[in-house]
């Protein structure tokens, strides 16, 4: 798709949200809801199983215009409908953005013309589940013939951070006597700590890698490989039952010896991190059943015809994204914080940190001209109340605005009836103080809360494989809105590659650039870095 060098400081609607922005340092939340009885109701959404109560926000009625009218007058419904029908739009890499395609019903791909793709995304479904039935039957048999109990799951990015928080999440569907194990940093420590622990009888480990050159994943499967080797005799570990790959390089896997019948394969036009949807959630369908798997898909399934087919100001996608461009652009917040009220959910934040922040950690515009106005804020957090304990004083009593999202469960049949009334309790309560705030009455200063912080909450009536997908596609989908008020590509990642090339080159794996600076070359020296020594093997 090509669309104009979009510039939205030059609209007619962000000059008049930098006016609105100069109003709004005399509003008070806490007075905007007393003022207006009606404004919880107006101020939320329910969409998929999910409720947003955006109404403690320093918003008004004309504010929300204002960001209406930025839509509008954005690239936003063009770029919308071209990610759906498998555009290019990753203009970088010349690629479509295709990840909504992987939970797409047949029918809506024929519909965008992508009926080719329905047949191959099926095709590899039906891998998965044949594979994850097995596994989850004990049919799936090491080299001696036993069962497999543990599965490790070695990638890095998104081929960890998605299938391993969405195991987390629905940890309650998952089947006793299976174990998912999930590795990602070169940190030796972690692979060889796991090992000790785990029968090599039982044992099966899959390696997720889109290219399968990522140097952290193959480092992490050579050392698995050597362990297999060792306790089992295997000449050649990889071409066994003991592993299998999930790639979108088949011919690498291959290379690296394992056998084609132990290969599941995904595309290009999916992004790391927005690959949890296709085979690299194999990890999620053994642990909780392939059935349970496509719930998954359901769910985020149901979020994509909202985000599609909702008015801009009924989208939930939409309107949170423009809650975000409203703080970090107009009130210059330049963190967001994600706070859920459900243990389960405790991968979340890591999630999304790398899902807003790899997306929209850009500084130049899609035809790379630099930019003159914010793009991806920092995204941090943790459960609740365990933040209630370590970073909630700086939220109440620092100088930073930071923006929250509480999300929580309204149902949870795992925690017992009063712990999870003090759960929701708690969080309740956070928001609404974050609002109010406290002072007066002869309070030392050190002992008011200036309140006034914006948060939003979002409740999912259950955390089951449907609500986990609508949450995550809403998620998704409030980035993707949010790159393209920006004008940015938010499905490349370019930024990630220079220290990886920097990397092999001190390890003397790749030719020298040039002359490091004199920091490196001394911090270089000191730990004694460099190519390994002949016959020396890095497992």
């Amino acid at each position: 798709m090509t669309a104009p060098d979009f510039d939205p400081t030059q609209t007619r609607s962000w000059g008049a949200l930098e006016g609105a922005a100069l109003h709004s340092r005399d509003l008070r939340i806490a007075d905007l809801l007393a003022k207006n009885p009606g404004r919880a109701s107006a101020y939320s959404l329910s969409a998929c199983g999910l409720f947003l109560d955006y109404s403690k926000h320093l918003v008004t009625d004309q504010v929300v215009k204002g960001l209406l009218d930025l839509v509008a007058d954005s690239p936003l419904a063009a770029y919308r409908e071209a990610m759906f029908r498998g555009e290019a739009i990753n203009a970088s890499e010349g690629r479509p953005v295709l990840h909504t395609a992987l939970r797409a019903s047949a029918d809506t791909l024929h519909r965008d013309g992508l009926g080719a793709l329905a047949q191959s995304i099926a095709g590899q479904q039906q891998r998965m589940r044949e594979i994850s039935d097995r596994i989850r039957a004990g049919q799936w048999l090491g080299s001696s013939g036993r069962p497999v109990t543990d599965i490790v799951n070695l990638g890095i990015g998104g081929s960890d951070l998605g299938p391993k928080m969405a195991c987390a999440a629905l940890k309650e569907f998952a089947q006793p006597g299976l174990n998912c194990h999930f590795v990602a940093n070169v940190d030796g420590e972690v692979i060889h700590s796991l090992l000790k622990t785990l029968d090599p009888h039982t044992t099966l480990v899959i390696i997720s890698s889109k290219t399968f050159t990522t140097q952290e994943t193959l480092l992490n499967a050579a050392a698995a490989a050597s362990w297999f080797r060792h306790h089992l005799g295997l000449a050649n570990p990889y071409g066994s039952s003991h592993f299998i790959g999930v790639t979108a390089a088949p011919d690498n896997a291959l290379k690296l010896g394992l056998a084609a019948e132990h290969l599941l394969e995904f595309w290009d036009w999916v992004g790391g991190r927005y690959s949890l949807w296709s085979a690299i959630g194999l990890a999620v369908a053994i642990a909780v059943g392939h059935h349970n798997f496509l719930r998954l898909l359901a769910g985020a399934r149901a979020m994509d015809e909202h985000f599609r087919t909702a008015p801009w100001g009924q989208n939930m996608p939409v309107v949170m994204a423009l809650l975000g461009v409203w703080y970090h652009n107009f009130l210059n917040a330049e963190s967001h914080g994600v706070v859920p009220y459900c243990e389960r959910l405790g991968q979340f934040p890591p999630y999304l940190q790398q899902l807003d922040m790899e997306s929209n950690g850009k500084s130049v515009s899609r035809t790379g001209r630099p930019l003159r106005w914010a793009t991806g804020p920092i995204v941090w957090g943790q459960t609740g109340t365990n933040g209630q304990h370590s970073f909630f004083q700086l939220l109440h009593q620092g100088t930073h605005l930071v923006p929250v999202d509480f999300i929580a469960v309204v149902e949870d049949d795992l925690s017992p009836a009063e712990h999870h009334r003090v759960l929701l309790a708690n969080m309740l309560a956070q928001s609404a103080v974050l609002m109010t705030g406290k002072g007066g009455d002869g309070l030392p200063p050190w002992r008011q809360y200036p309140g006034n912080r914006p948060s939003s909450v979002l409740l999912l009536d259950r955390l089951t494989p449907e609500s986990l997908g609508a949450l995550v596609a809403l998620y998704e989908h409030k980035v993707f809105v949010q790159g393209c008020l920006w004008n940015i590509n938010s499905f490349d990642q370019w930024g990630v590659e220079l220290g990886k090339a920097l990397a092999s080159e001190l390890l003397g794996e790749a030719p020298g650039q040039g002359p490091l600076d004199p920091s490196t070359g001394m911090l270089l020296a000191r730990l004694k870095l460099g190519k390994k020594a002949p016959g020396q093997r890095h497992e």
